[in-house]
């Protein structure tokens, strides 16, 4: 049998999924979650070999749920995204469902799905979705889950006082929290708001908390924030964060 868990935000939605594989016999719908963090707990507890995901959800997104599984199961989209996403979707994901479809798309995809599926195992292509995903439908970030032991923190990008590389990490600085996020610094550096400034390779700054900028020796300066902290400026970054703070 395969395990399904079943993840939207609208019961009828969940509701006409789960009246669909009625007619598969090869599946059990092992539970529904209207959010994504009841979604993560059923993921740990049942392990599903397939999940029906829903993009658009309050409190945490699909895509923000995605990165914050290690072992993410197979997954069907169940989406309203625009075209681009579609085909971004449709590159490496099992498959998606744009909303609102019919029963024979919905056949046609759990079939595939069916093909694909060998209990147990992890798509290894679902990495890839995360980064086509990320560069087909470029954004703005207005908040970023993260995950702290079992704990589930949604930030919001004005929270934070400056990011720093940390490896294959970076690190969220949010007054006295940090928390750790497998980015890149490039990929917060393209996606962040304006007032987020790259000033060293191993910092980006929110410009709001800035208090003061000086010389520390040649080509290199000093960024004094209202926390407190003090970091390191390279030429070129301080020349960017003098043009968005006008010192």
């Amino acid at each position: 049998m395969i395990k399904i868990l079943i993840v939207d935000d609208e019961a009828p939605a969940r509701d006409l999924i789960r009246h669909y594989l009625q007619a598969c016999p090869e599946v059990e719908v092992m539970g529904e979650a209207d959010n994504g963090f009841e979604a993560m707990k059923l993921i740990r507890e049942l392990k599903p070999d397939l999940l029906f995901l829903d993009v658009q959800m309050p409190k945490l997104t699909g895509f923000e749920m995605l990165e914050l599984i290690d072992n993410p199961p197979n997954i069907i989209f169940s989406t309203a995204f625009d075209q681009y996403a579609i085909r971004a979707f449709e590159m490496n994901a099992v498959d998606y469902l744009l909303k609102p479809y019919s029963k024979e798309r919905f056949d046609t995809v759990v079939q595939k799905a069916l093909l694909r599926l060998t209990p147990g195992e992890q798509p290894a292509a679902l990495p890839t979705l995360q980064q086509t995903v990320a560069a087909s439908v470029p954004e703005t970030l207005t908040r970023i889950a993260v995950k702290d032991r079992q704990q589930i923190h949604v930030v919001p990008v004005g929270d934070i006082d400056y990011i720093e590389a940390d490896g294959d990490y970076v690190k969220l600085h949010t007054g006295k929290n940090a928390f750790l996020k497998e980015k890149t610094m490039k990929y917060f550096e393209e996606n962040l708001p304006s007032q987020f400034i790259r000033i060293h390779r191993s910092y980006i700054v929110n410009v709001n908390g800035v208090s003061k900028i000086e010389l520390y020796e040649k080509e290199s300066y000093r960024v004094y924030l209202k926390s407190g902290i003090i970091l390191k400026a390279s030429s070129t970054g301080y020349k960017a964060l003098k043009a968005a703070v006008n010192f």
